[in-house]
């Protein structure tokens, strides 16, 4: 892989409906544990982070399909990873114009899972729990939840577990728009009230906020 690589346009960022795209094959290359990676210059599958699952679904062209199983983004280059349908696809041209299509009820779902989460921060505030601080949030399919740093009495967490599911519905049946911005960090802390979790990097330019 060339180590003077371009950064991969993020085209979820400027439309998360958007689930198929046309790109271009930068590379294509075994990584370190021997599974098949694919590079393009832009993507709409979502990679892995923000304690949701990545994306997955299919690059292909009339000469190859790639099943995307794995996506991850590091150093600004997103790394789309899988297999080829058939083993005499595996040498796949360089420059090559490809489609790009995403498993739309996997990116639906992880999407509901992970705005579910930012609900759970709201109905712990309304419930009057402000002093507890969000961590690790974990928003995959296998039993999806949040951590929060601090303490609470014994004798409430009964009682306080049932005004967090009557909120939770409250907020539901309301209705809304579930709306995404980016951010710097500074700002994203400022919208979620003071802080943001440590896995965070201070240092981001871009924080999505839900």
């Amino acid at each position: 892989m060339d180590e003077n690589q371009i950064p991969t346009k993020l085209e979820y960022y400027d439309d998360m409906f958007k689930l198929e795209s046309t790109a271009t094959l930068l590379s294509s290359f075994l990584s370190e544990d021997s599974r098949h990676v694919l590079i393009v210059d832009s993507t709409v599958f979502h990679p892995q982070g923000g304690g949701q699952p990545s994306d997955k679904g299919s690059i292909s062209n009339s000469q190859f399909k790639f099943i995307v199983e794995d996506v991850r983004l590091k150093d600004k280059i997103v790394y789309h990873y899988g297999h080829f349908e058939s083993s005499k696809d595996e040498n796949v041209e360089k420059g090559a114009q490809v489609s790009l299509s995403v498993d739309e009820a996997r990116r639906m779902l992880n999407s509901r899972l992970h705005s579910a989460g930012h609900l759970l921060d709201i109905c712990v505030r309304n419930v009057g729990w402000n002093h507890l601080e969000p961590g690790k949030g974990y928003h995959f399919q296998d039993g999806p939840f949040v951590e929060y740093k601090g303490v609470v009495p014994q004798n409430e967490l009964h009682s306080k577990k049932t005004e967090l599911e009557l909120e939770a519905s409250n907020l539901i049946s309301k209705g809304g728009k579930v709306s995404i911005s980016i951010v710097p960090y500074d700002k994203a802390s400022e919208l979620c009230g003071g802080s943001l979790p440590d896995y965070i990097p201070k240092h981001s330019e871009d924080c999505s906020v839900r």
